[in-house]
């Protein structure tokens, strides 16, 4: 599953805000967050420790998550690709806004 699937879930996004806002949160700590069985947060913890998007160390019998830069890059990069296309298209316009600003004043004179 890549990162933009595993972020399709509003529980999985919100699960990804709570860890980038604290840093690190166990399993328990996410699971409390949340009116859901552990079970099933673990299934979303599960799929976005696949998709990259987080990561998980063991200590003693806690599962401790963190961002994972590395996933999220995925989207960062689609992000810039669409950023770079839509200011593309808005400086097409800028210019084709001037050219017909300037062409309207040459008709007034």
């Amino acid at each position: 599953m890549n990162a933009f699937a595993a972020l399709s879930d509003d529980t999985r996004r919100e699960i990804v805000r709570l860890v980038a806002k604290n840093g690190e949160l166990t399993s328990t700590e996410i699971s409390h967050r949340f009116k859901m069985s552990p079970p099933a947060i673990s299934q979303h913890l599960k799929i976005l420790k696949e998709a990259k998007v987080l990561k998980m160390k063991k200590d003693a019998q806690k599962r401790i998550y963190s961002i994972n830069d590395s996933g999220l890059h995925e989207v960062e990069d689609w992000l810039l690709d669409i950023r770079n296309l839509w200011n593309a298209r808005l400086d097409n316009l800028e210019k084709y806004l001037l050219k017909m600003k300037r062409e309207k004043s040459r008709e007034k004179k």
